[in-house]
Order: C-alpha cells, then sequence, then structure tokens
C-alpha cells in the first residue's frame, strides 16, 4: 500500500490548491483501508478532492484517500463500483454495456464513495435515482450493508453526514438500453455542461452554493453581478456565476474570501442565505476557519 509523508495534495485536488499533508495513505481494498484506519484511527478519509478546498497552509494530520479503490463489478442490470470510482468511469462503462441509468454522471469530477455522501446529482437526476445499496464502514458496528431507504437521501446529502459513516462501494440497480439512446443523452448533458460549467481542465470544485429551495443559486448570484467578483488568483465563472475559477494560483483564503463576498451579497439583496456545497479541509490559518464558520462551511475531520 503506497504512503506518503509531507505530500503536496494540491496536485490532487480539483482546485488544484492545498498545501502539504503530513501523512497520507493509499489502500486499494476494503482490507488495506480497514488496516489502515485501525492503525491510524484519528486520520480523516477522503476521497477525489473534487469539492473539497484544503487550506493552503496544509493538514498537519493523517489522510486515508480512497482513489486507488477503483474496482467495477457487472452483474446482470447492477454494477458496484468501488468508492474511489470515478463518477464519469462508471458511466461510461454502464453505457458500454447497454446499461442506463448513469448518464447523468458523465462529466462527473467526483468519485462514487463522496457522489454517495452527497447524493450528488444533476440533469434531474440523483444517486438516490439508482443506487440500490453501500457497504460501508461504521466505526461503531465495522462493515455494514445499507439498503436505499436506509441511506435517508435528500438534497445532497445522505445519513452519512449524520452518522460516522464512510462509504466504501456502492451498486446501482440499472435499466438496459439501446446504446445509441444512451450516448445521445450522454452527449446533451455534456454538451449542457461544457456551455454552463467550466471545463474539468479549469482548477474548479463543482458548484459552490447549494440551490436554495424553488430556486436557482446561479440566478441569485448572477442577479448581483458575481461574474465580475474576484479575489486574489480566484474569480467567479464568466459563464456561470456558481463556480469559481481558480485563475492564477489563487490560495485557500483568497476563495474563502471570494464565497463570502458571494454569500454576503446575496444575502444582502435577497436575504437568503446560500449554503456552501464546498467542504473543507485545514484548521491552521485562523482567518480562514473563522470564514469557514461565518459561511456555515463543513469542515472536514474524523468522522468518529
Amino acid at each position: 500500500m503506497l504512503a506518503e509523508n509531507d505530500f503536496d495534495i494540491s496536485k490532487f485536488t480539483s482546485f488544484k490548491i492545498g498545501g502539504k499533508v503530513k501523512k497520507i495513505y493509499f489502500p486499494e481494498t476494503v482490507d488495506e483501508f480497514i488496516e489502515v484506519l485501525n492503525s491510524q484511527p484519528d486520520a480523516v478519509v477522503v476521497g477525489n478532492l473534487s469539492n473539497v478546498l484544503v487550506s493552503s497552509k496544509g493538514y498537519d494530520g493523517a489522510l486515508i484517500c480512497t482513489k486507488r479503490m477503483d474496482e467495477i463489478k457487472f452483474d446482470g442490470y447492477t454494477v458496484t463500483a468501488s468508492a474511489g470510482v470515478r463518477g464519469t468511469k462508471l458511466s461510461k462503462q454502464a453505457a458500454a454495456k447497454s446499461l442506463s441509468g448513469l448518464e447523468f454522471m458523465i462529466a462527473f469530477p467526483g468519485s462514487v464513495g463522496g457522489e454517495v455522501y452527497m447524493n450528488a446529482g444533476a440533469h434531474g437526476q440523483c444517486i438516490a435515482d439508482v443506487l440500490k445499496s453501500a457497504k460501508i464502514y461504521s466505526y461503531e458496528n465495522g462493515m455494514i450493508e445499507l439498503s436505499n431507504k436506509d441511506m435517508e437521501f435528500g438534497y445532497r446529502t445522505s445519513i452519512c453526514q449524520k452518522k460516522p459513516y464512510i462509504v466504501l462501494d456502492a451498486t446501482f440497480e440499472l435499466v438496459p438500453d439501446n446504446s445509441e439512446n444512451i450516448q445521445e443523452r450522454m452527449n446533451k448533458n455534456l454538451s449542457f455542461r461544457q456551455d454552463k460549467q467550466p471545463s474539468l481542465t479549469l482548477p474548479n470544485c463543482g458548484s459552490v452554493f447549494k440551490n436554495p429551495k424553488n430556486d436557482s443559486a446561479g440566478r441569485l448570484l448572477e442577479s448581483i453581478g458575481a461574474k465580475d467578483f474576484r479575489v486574489g488568483g480566484a474569480r467567479v465563472f464568466e459563464n456561470h456565476a456558481n463556480f469559481i475559477i481558480n485563475e492564477n494560483s489563487a490560495t485557500s483564503l483568497d476563495v474563502l474570501t471570494l464565497m463570502d463576498k458571494m454569500s454576503s451579497a446575496v444575502e444582502n439583496k435577497f436575504g437568503i442565505k446560500l449554503v456552501p456545497e464546498v467542504r473543507y479541509l485545514g484548521g491552521k490559518d485562523e482567518e480562514e476557519v473563522k470564514l469557514c464558520k461565518k459561511l456555515q462551511i463543513e469542515l472536514i475531520k474524523n468522522q468518529k
């Protein structure tokens, strides 16, 4: 199992932001994952770091990264994917077998573990629509299996955000369809993302804020002129105001300050408090922690 000290995490985050992590482990199997978690009970578990802002000051603890846990198994109309499987890869492999249900995941930057954790969605679909069950590691009970109902899915949430649960793999129930129909839907979804959202080659972490009920965070942000906002090396994306781009060696403090500017402008005009989708890993910088608390950003920590 690969393990590294003083690891530059910026090359792994989709934001391309982050300092050095004291220790990071890359298990490839569930057994290796449990082994390292037993030896490092205070380690924080992360996936593809696609919706995570890591402090430029780094992180002094240990991380367990699941991105090398990337096995995919098909069984009839179901597919089971390990936590580290990229959503895009899973979507393409399902399409290659003429199985429909995962088209919405095409061009997802994240991995299955994180996508199940937050009930990720796009184009009117979400994980809850297709998930059959998930294998979970519970600090209290070890390995358990939860059904779709057990997962308590909601908008961008699941039971894993309420209890000390770690997603290790997920099984999805798909339906057969003509491969041309599946590819047509995937192409349509890709076209939408290319028109409205930044390319995966542009450093960003996806949608910054959740949509308020019956409204759109992008609409609210655009109405207050957020597309013109920038702080340091971070700027708001010109085609969609709910995305932040790391344009010029932005720091984590640049991003948090920009988020605060965006959120405050919306709240001042509409009285609506935007809730971030972005999570934060750090803790060494007091100003960053203060901004996270003001913005109500989830601080990633050990789930025990």
